[in-house]
């Protein structure tokens, strides 16, 4: 273990320089709001602000123990919440859902009873640490019932810090975010985004020019867009990028991603095809059409509906 758990997060100085002192002064807020794009360390940073807010009190000896057991998520004063899938009355996270090959039709949301579960989870003193820590993973995805639930915890936590990451401080409840403080997070630059893509072993995705321009400075999503990419066949991604030959070959590409592609993927792949059919021809239509076709997604449209109406506009505009 360094001495410095931040040592592996690149690219956000103010970030860690807030939480560095806010440990160092024994000034340790009861919640705080992570809040800047996905995949540029948030996550990262909870789990190196945790491990330095729990190694304060651990003897030196013992901190690789404990960096082991926070990375294993197994510390009795860590509680780490993700979004979830209700399936078969049962909750999954993505990662879970992926493994067991689950299908997706709609997002996966952070639900009321994960709610209650923080509640009890609080409502003991913390057993190992200074005080027990809480981290919500897309807390954008709570419904209103459950973000009301939360307020209620923020207002009175106890001996205990809750961390909300969040795209931005507008994606949450107003009352939420004024009993946090805000730590923010930026894009990285080329040169950031290369060494934290080289350092964790995805040099691949240097390679594909088209997946760094979408992930706009986010390392984490260059690589989910390098993993996305895999799990489409090439050949749909090719008859996609060039745009439908006919009415009939817009229908039938619509049907084949209704039936081969997750949700998730197919939010992915109206990214992509954005970012591709802009850089062939700038047509706004198409990308307004697609933009569309993001929204019906995600309030669970039909998909080969909304498929079928957003290929066949592709189709007329390449045809004008």
């Amino acid at each position: 273990m360094t001495n410095n758990p931040f040592a592996p997060l690149v690219g956000q100085k103010q970030a860690i320089e807030l939480l560095t002192q806010a440990v160092k002064q024994n000034r340790v807020a009861p919640a705080y709001l992570f809040a800047g794009p996905d995949g540029v360390g948030r996550s990262l940073a909870a789990r190196c602000f945790v491990e330095l807010l729990f190694a304060s009190v651990v003897e030196a000896r013992l901190l690789p123990s404990l960096q082991q057991r926070l990375r294993q998520g197994n510390h009795p004063d860590l509680l780490w919440v993700q979004p979830t899938y209700q399936y078969q009355g049962q909750r999954f996270t993505a990662a879970q859902a992926a493994e067991k090959k689950l299908k997706r039709k709609a997002p996966p949301l952070i639900r009321l009873e994960q709610i209650r579960e923080i509640t009890e989870f609080l409502s003991r003193p913390p057993l190992e640490a200074p005080r027990n820590v809480v981290v919500l993973e897309e807390a954008q995805t709570m419904a209103e019932p459950a973000a009301n639930a939360l307020l209620k915890t923020l207002e009175e936590p106890g001996q205990a810090t809750i961390v909300l990451i969040t795209p931005s401080p507008e994606s949450v409840l107003p009352t939420l975010v004024s009993r946090c403080q805000r730590i923010p997070f930026y894009s990285l630059d080329t040169t950031s985004l290369t060494q934290v893509l080289t350092q964790t072993g995805n040099q691949a995705v240097l390679q594909h020019p088209a997946l760094l321009s979408l992930a706009s400075g986010s390392p984490g999503s260059a690589i989910a867009s390098y993993e996305q990419l895999q799990t489409i066949p090439p050949d749909l991604l090719q008859d996609l990028t060039t745009a439908p030959k006919s009415q009939r070959h817009a229908l039938e590409l619509a049907k084949r991603i209704d039936k081969d592609l997750e949700t998730e993927a197919q939010l992915w792949l109206v990214d992509y095809l954005q970012q591709s059919y802009w850089q062939k021809r700038h047509l706004p239509g198409i990308i307004s059409q697609l933009e569309k076709a993001r929204k019906y997604l995600l309030v669970y449209a039909q998909p080969r509906l909304v498929w079928e109406c957003t290929l066949l506009s592709v189709y007329q505009e390449f045809n004008i």
